[in-house]
């Protein structure tokens, strides 16, 4: 990298805080994220990896925004007689179509990855993603759970809930903490992950099954 670049992007993360970048970093990547959702192509998913959704439980909730946005646009075009502010009206509210629409695209083609060696990524569109090697996996079940909290919450003694529709349905223990990345940058570890895939046995069986020698 020539030095007047890294000049510049150490400019950049002097004047703007991490959780700011990574949220634009998000943004950018869930865009990107809209032409493979219509080109029908994945993110990091190879030939002989299970790739598992994990959209089921949010995507009605998805359209539901969708819908609202929708009406809201209209409705403001209809109401607001001010063309200056309808004009910023409707770009915002097209923005926050787009966006909806990037979040949910995101999360289709950026699924959950179980590699033939055993080795699982974990994801939640462009916003977590966390490998997990095979030697660190201790046990895998399915358990259909239904925790409160955010997106990702970690309880105090080391549980990651990786939480899409309100529920998890895949339980993993691992034989020593593995460190993660919060959607924000914070950096955490923990001892037992519980996430939710669309087809819990499917993710289970992929990872039960022996590695190819």
């Amino acid at each position: 990298m020539s030095a007047p670049r890294e000049a510049r992007r150490d400019a950049v993360r002097a004047a703007v805080p991490e959780p700011v970048r990574r949220l634009l970093r998000h943004e950018v990547r869930a865009a990107a994220s809209l032409g493979r959702w219509v080109l029908r192509r994945t993110h990091g998913v190879r030939p002989g990896d299970l790739a598992a959704a994990y959209t089921g439980p949010q995507t009605a909730v998805m359209y539901g925004l969708l819908f609202v946005s929708v009406i809201e646009t209209v409705g403001l075009a209809l109401l607001i007689p001010w063309p200056a502010v309808h004009r910023v009206v409707l770009v915002l509210d097209v923005y926050a179509v787009l966006l909806v629409l990037a979040l949910h695209a995101a999360c289709v083609t950026r699924p959950h990855v179980v590699r033939p060696d055993g080795s699982l990524r974990i994801r939640y569109g462009a916003l977590f993603d966390l490998a997990v090697p095979p030697d660190a996996v201790a046990s895998v079940r399915v358990e259909r759970r239904y925790p409160q909290g955010r997106l990702v919450t970690l309880s105090e003694d080391g549980v990651l809930d990786l939480i899409v529709g309100s529920q998890t349905t895949v339980t993993l223990q691992l034989n020593r903490p593995l460190e993660f990345r919060r959607p924000l940058g914070a950096r955490a570890s923990a001892r037992t992950i519980r996430f939710h895939a669309d087809d819990p046995r499917a993710v289970v069986g992929a990872l039960r099954r022996p590695a190819p020698p």
